[in-house]
């Protein structure tokens, strides 16, 4: 066989492999969102000043908990989850710098005092008022003291 064909047909194997990736994202991302309420969320899972560190994914409302999954990962578990009774709601900002070209148009940027320490996290102004009426309505039973 000559080096183009093996040129020809590496390139091939790449493209199908590509697209199967694609498949395999739009099916998972249908599997998530299938029988819960989802939001677009992106999670800051390296704080740090310059504005760096914004990973982009899908949020899922599952009970008494927020899971939080990676936009472009084939995993089907989500990769961070939060407890709604040890998430507390700090306040909101515009994204600054380079966060703008970093999240959606549209997003807030959150900060959230959890069990781990402060959680950022940016969402639109609509996922924002759901997010504050899921932290709002706990169960019947919960200290509202703390």
């Amino acid at each position: 066989m000559a080096w183009w064909q093996w040129v020809v047909d590496v390139a091939g194997a790449i493209l199908i492999l590509i697209l199967l990736y694609g498949l395999a994202l739009v099916i998972r991302r249908r599997v998530i969102t299938r029988n819960h309420g989802t939001i677009e969320l992106s999670h800051r899972v390296r704080p740090s000043g310059d504005g760096r560190g914004w990973v982009l994914g899908v949020g899922r409302y599952s009970g008494e908990r927020l899971e939080w999954f990676r936009l472009f990962s084939l995993s089907p578990r989500p990769k961070k989850v939060w407890a709604r009774e040890a998430l507390s709601y700090d306040g909101r900002r515009a994204p600054l710098g380079v966060e703008q070209m970093s999240l959606y148009p549209d997003h807030v940027v959150i900060v959230c005092q959890s069990a781990d320490g402060e959680v950022e996290l940016a969402l639109g102004a609509a996922s924002l008022t759901g997010f504050q009426s899921w932290l709002e309505a706990s169960p019947p039973g919960t200290d509202w003291d703390r």
